[in-house]
């Protein structure tokens, strides 16, 4: 059974908050808002007087606010991940893709509860990451009962319209089809982190197609448009491909990212893909690689977000520790990233979702990982140890993290409390399938060598291997 604080809800829309202006306010990310509400977290003891001041309620009300809670039957498994929905449109059948939340919020789910594949109905495999998509056409959503012109009332209310678009994209792809993609996108990155990649690449995947597919059939503005949102697609479709250890595919992605960037004039996620390309260099270790693409992301033609730059510039701190550079120079470039992350953002509103997870917590993290490769383990663990116990992150974040905590534990000779984290972490790598953070737990096993034999290292190394 999960819970819902929806009396917390209420309470932070009657003080005028959304979750997003809500968790700037109280200096979060607004997936921890939705985590507070959905009561799959609680917000930590010391942040509690600035919420109830923020939303202008006493302690006690709020103490009420998050012990009370509506329980609701947990969703199946069939009804979170995401499906290519099949439409036969004038004879022929296109494909719709739907994120995990829209299934989730419809009736739609039930139909594809223990469904089986008709002949003319087959079942649909998309990229080596996903396993089954599910899918139904007008067909077999007819043979239900449930008839074409009844969708919108299983909120899909814009079905017919993208369905129409994929046949005559000429005519009816425009931009409320291109923002019916954009959201799913969006719902498509807030499930990532609770989800994991299997979960939700195959509909990033069906937007990616669709776009793809149709681009080259529209007006040179909507092409604009369309690459736009498609450059967004493909810089996360890198990025799930990465979080599954395929470094091949994830670099098509960001070199397709960077294409459809370059041509729908969009200079910023260009330089924003170049840190993402740095960011995985740093997955493999390769310390030029990460300082060169960082400082190619930083003095490109093009101007960041501030929260971008911040991240940068971090990116450029680890390159230089990586690479042996003195710690002054580390640390002048991770107070110059402090610097960027406090200036508020005043450019162009279309390239703030860039920055939009780059919060204090994130910051802290990165500044640790820039410890670890400077020689200061012990300092990185605390570091990692602080921004874990606000809770605040994603599950799959949390076990990569935990991963990068206990790499650090066992570097600063810490053999035992390193395997209890590696084991933490191991068990969020069952759950979400994460290859980015089983790799890092079998760096923290080659470190944790010289006491293999010790009960701890040994129930790690048996549970990476498992």
């Amino acid at each position: 059974m999960a819970v819902r604080r929806t009396g917390l809800a209420k309470v932070r829309k009657a003080a005028g908050y959304t979750q997003e202006s809500f968790a700037e306010a109280a200096h979060v990310d607004r997936a921890t808002i939705a985590r507070w509400e959905a009561g799959e977290r609680s917000p930590r003891p010391y942040k509690r007087p600035m919420l109830a001041r923020l939303l202008k309620i006493d302690m006690a009300k709020l103490d009420e606010l998050l012990t009370v809670a509506d329980v609701e039957p947990a969703p199946s498994p069939t009804k979170t991940s995401g499906v290519l929905l099949p439409v036969v449109v004038g004879g022929q059948r296109v494909v719709i893709p739907l994120a995990a939340k829209t299934v989730a919020n419809s009736e739609l789910g039930t139909l594809l509860d223990g469904q089986r594949p008709e002949d003319d109905d087959p079942i649909t495999q998309t990229g080596s990451l996903s396993e089954v998509v599910s899918t139904v056409n007008r067909r077999s959503l007819l043979a239900r009962g449930i008839a074409i012109a009844a969708l919108p009332n299983l909120g899909l209310d814009e079905l017919q319209r993208v369905a129409s678009a994929m046949e005559d994209p000429r005519r009816y792809l425009d931009g409320p089809v291109i923002d019916y993609f954009r959201r799913q996108l969006v719902l498509c990155k807030t499930d990532d982190g609770s989800l994991g990649p299997a979960a939700v690449l195959p509909v990033v995947l069906g937007i990616l197609g669709a776009i793809e597919t149709h681009a080259r059939e529209v007006t040179p503005d909507v092409r604009r448009s369309l690459l736009l949102v498609g450059a967004d697609a493909a810089e996360f479709a890198g990025w799930l491909y990465r979080d599954s250890h395929d470094a091949a595919t994830a670099g098509f992605w960001h070199d397709r990212a960077i294409e459809w960037a370059q041509e729908a004039g969009d200079m910023p996620m260009q330089g924003y893909v170049l840190l993402k390309k740095s960011q995985m260099a740093y997955e493999e270790r390769d310390g030029l690689r990460v300082l060169t693409l960082a400082q190619a992301a930083q003095y490109g033609p093009w101007q960041l977000p501030p929260k971008v730059r911040a991240e940068v510039t971090q990116q450029e701190a680890r390159g230089l520790a990586m690479l042996g550079e003195p710690f002054s120079a580390v640390q002048q470039k991770l107070d110059d990233a402090r610097r960027l992350a406090d200036v508020a953002d005043t450019g162009d509103e279309r390239h703030a979702h860039l920055g939009m997870y780059y919060n204090e917590g994130a910051h802290m993290l990165r500044v640790a990982s820039c410890y670890v490769e400077a020689g200061k383990p012990a300092q990185a663990a605390a570091l990692f140890a602080d921004v874990l116990d606000t809770q605040a992150l994603s599950r799959r974040d949390e076990g990569y993290f935990r991963a990068r905590r206990a790499s650090a534990l066992a570097l600063s000779g810490e053999p035992d409390d390193a395997a209890q984290e590696g084991l933490t972490a191991m068990r969020l790598v069952a759950e979400l399938g994460s290859i980015r953070t089983k790799r890092e737990l079998a760096r923290v096993l080659e470190t944790l060598t010289p006491w293999a034999n010790r009960s701890g290292p040994r129930a790690l190394r048996e549970a990476v291997r498992s």
